[in-house]
């Protein structure tokens, strides 16, 4: 099959390399998948730049964990019914060597997604990492039924995704931006209110939507927001975070526990299995629903995957980035 892989971390042009190399065997419990379309993350990203401390843990990775196409192969312990099955993958390459970009991959059988015809593959493809990261930041804790939620970047994949997942949970939800031109497009993506931050008196505008407070902040920045977060926050309210633009942020505790906020930390690559089944069914569901779309910044062929990668890096607002096989 042709693929894509790096050996060494490093940027893109650098590592990358396009080529071919064995088609993968399912084991027990395990599907084949044809891919279709690969979707482009900043976890990929980060994996191959070694960010975050990441260090590689297989001689040989096939990057990026989401991708989208059909199961042409079943383990032992596998229904063969599912032979041809239209699905999207995701955790591809979680602890695995050989992600989604690349004609064929592996995964385990729960995590290839049966996906209805009227679903685009573009539009599935990069569902994994995103998608399963906000519906954990939004209902990691429960229900949000009548809850009042920010949502921090909302236009990014994983802000998008959560200020779906919570007006569907039934949240008023409270979108922040960076710029004026981004709020019609937060208000589209289904944010019941928008703040440009880049305006300042972010604190009093917030709290001008909710008196009293919210329950609940998904949030990309926790080391810049966690001020805000304190301020906006009601007692007892929770920050769910999935990134920060500081490693080593400066924590209020005393005025956080006074509050008694709950600071909730995630990371894609190990949630409990129960809250991945429950985020793929929900995910399938708002795309199907028309609830969830995501604009596609660029497409690309294989052979241009650090191009792919590149852009990914600078589009975070303005869409997807997918490969197609």
């Amino acid at each position: 099959m042709r693929a894509a892989w790096y050996e060494r971390q490093g940027p893109a042009r650098e590592v990358l390399t396009v080529g071919t190399m064995p088609i993968p065997a399912p084991g027990p419990g395990e599907v084949r998948v044809k891919i279709i379309v690969s979707g482009v993350h900043v976890g990929d990203l980060g994996k191959r730049r070694g960010w975050w401390g990441s260090t590689m843990a297989f001689p040989r990775v096939i990057p990026h964990g989401d991708g989208a196409g059909t199961i042409v192969e079943v383990g032992p312990g596998v229904d063969p019914e599912r032979l041809g099955e239209r699905v999207w993958v995701y955790l591809a390459q979680s602890y695995r060597p050989f992600g989604t970009a690349a004609e064929y991959t592996v995964v385990p059988a729960a995590h290839a997604v049966p996906l209805p015809e009227r679903i685009p593959l573009e539009q599935a493809a990069g569902l994994g990492i995103p998608g399963i990261t906000a519906h954990r930041a939004i209902l990691g804790d429960g229900s949000v039924d009548g809850q009042t939620i920010v949502v921090t970047g909302a236009l990014g994949a994983v802000g998008r995704t959560a200020v779906a997942v919570a007006r569907r949970g039934g949240a008023l939800v409270i979108a922040t931006v960076r710029q004026a031109a981004h709020l019609e497009q937060a208000l589209d993506a289904g944010a019941h209110h928008a703040i440009d931050v880049s305006e300042g008196e972010v604190v009093g505008r917030i709290l001008d939507i909710a008196p009293g407070g919210v329950d609940r902040v998904a949030e990309l920045a926790f080391g810049a927001n966690i001020a805000v977060d304190l301020e906006i926050l009601r007692y007892g309210g929770t920050i769910a975070t999935y990134a920060t633009d500081d490693a080593n942020p400066a924590v209020p505790y005393w005025p956080l526990g006074f509050k008694n906020i709950t600071v909730r930390f995630l990371s894609n690559d190990d949630f409990p299995e129960e809250a991945n089944r429950a985020a793929a069914a929900e995910l399938t569901a708002a795309l199907l629903q028309d609830d969830l779309r995501y604009p596609i910044a660029g497409r690309f062929a294989l052979d241009d995957i650090a191009e792919a990668h590149d852009l990914t890096e600078h589009a975070a607002a303005t869409g997807r980035v997918v490969i197609h096989l």
